[in-house]
């Protein structure tokens, strides 16, 4: 057999399977990053530096290992799936101990000058790890509780975890991603009536074990008027730079609680209260339909998937960057309280940019290989 023998057959296959590509996702994506920059660009008063060309940068190249990531055989992640899940759980347990204090919280493990943080790859671990239970479960057996048992304790130990060190707001994420996969995979909705009624009863315990900067945060959100100039000011400026905006906006670069510095972490969790003083409600509506066509590209290929393994997985992505979203724009809004949550591909950072195109890449993947018919002995049984 020739070298030419060789490489013909593997460049065809390469190249139907960049076909297969839904690259849709990808463009909607990189005009969804693009608002980040050109927000960041604006927060930083009209310069790349020190944000907005390290967001380019960022993204460019998450999006070329989510494209690659999309190439990757469909069994790989199957056989990966328990094994990432376990070095996750592994990482987040080792923070209590090794990790590096930072603003009063403990939530990173720097390795050899390489700063990590293992809850966010706890998200996509626990989304693979849920999926691959499901996928050779048979649906007869998924309400059964001897069958429930085990998938609810994967996303208990690493939300309990998450909470240790503490951080509210990425358990919360935990919690909300795994029980939102085992619900669409399919157990019976008695379970999560049941758990709501439990969470009534437990809720007033639950609140006396809060942190004091916890329970602060939910007093402030209920009441932002007892402290505006301390722990409301958040909240109470970026109410007032959404509100200021109007339709039509104050105009690019002429935001003036941005601009003056009125409103903390507009770089990051609180960049939407910039876009909204300065592009206003049409603007803001906009950035949003962006996401909301994201979601239903995801939504697309979730339903034209073959197997119950890449449904879940592209489900379970879609539904990480909902929940990004949705607590965001809550959060801003003064609808939740505040609790950390970055604008999935707008807000400035490295780990949250990655982790969202990784796990578009993962669902891109589950599209290219949607037409597998994958077998238990092909990638092992679901345990």
């Amino acid at each position: 057999m020739t070298f030419r023998a060789v490489v013909l057959p593997r460049s065809r296959a390469l190249a139907e399977q960049l076909l297969r590509v839904p690259w849709p996702i990808l463009l909607v994506a990189a005009a969804i990053a693009g608002c980040g920059a050109v927000a960041l660009y604006s927060v930083a008063g009209g310069s790349l530096h020190p944000w907005a060309e390290r967001h380019v940068l960022r993204f460019l190249i998450a999006a070329g290992i989510a494209l690659a990531i999309a190439l990757i055989p469909i069994r790989t992640w199957i056989a990966a799936a328990y094994p990432l899940y376990l070095m996750a759980l592994v990482l987040l347990a080792l923070v209590p101990l090794l990790g590096v204090d930072a603003l009063g919280a403990r939530r990173w493990l720097s390795l050899g000058g390489f700063s990590l943080q293992p809850s966010e790859i706890m998200k996509l671990a626990l989304i693979l790890a849920l999926a691959r239970y499901y996928h050779w479960l048979p649906a007869t057996k998924r309400s059964r509780p001897q069958w429930v048992v085990l998938p609810l304790a994967m996303v208990a130990v690493p939300m309990l975890l998450t909470l240790r060190q503490p951080d509210l707001g990425t358990a919360i994420l935990l919690a909300t991603i795994g029980l939102g996969i085992v619900f669409l995979a399919g157990v019976s909705p008695l379970y999560f009536i049941a758990g709501a009624a439990g969470i009534a009863v437990a809720w007033p315990y639950a609140l006396a074990r809060l942190h004091d900067y916890q329970r602060r945060r939910i007093e402030i959100f209920l009441d932002p008027d007892q402290d505006p100039l301390g722990a409301g000011y958040h909240i109470t400026q970026s109410k007032i730079a959404v509100g200021s905006g109007g339709t039509e906006g104050k105009g690019f670069l002429q935001g003036t609680q941005s601009q003056l510095d009125f409103v903390p972490e507009k770089h990051t969790d609180f960049i939407f209260t910039m876009i909204g003083e300065e592009w206003g409600f049409s603007g803001s509506l906009a950035l949003l339909c962006l996401y909301g066509i994201l979601l239903g590209l995801l939504l697309w290929i979730a339903f034209s998937c073959r197997h119950q393994f890449g449904r879940l997985l592209i489900s379970g992505a879609a539904l990480m960057i909902f929940v990004y979203l949705f607590i965001n724009i809550a959060m801003v809004a003064g609808l939740v309280p505040v609790v950390g949550i970055p604008l999935p591909l707008v807000s400035y950072g490295g780990t949250s940019m990655f982790v969202v195109l990784l796990a578009l890449g993962l669902a891109m993947g589950a599209h290219v290989h949607r037409d597998e018919l994958l077998r238990p002995e092909d990638t092992g049984a679901w345990w």
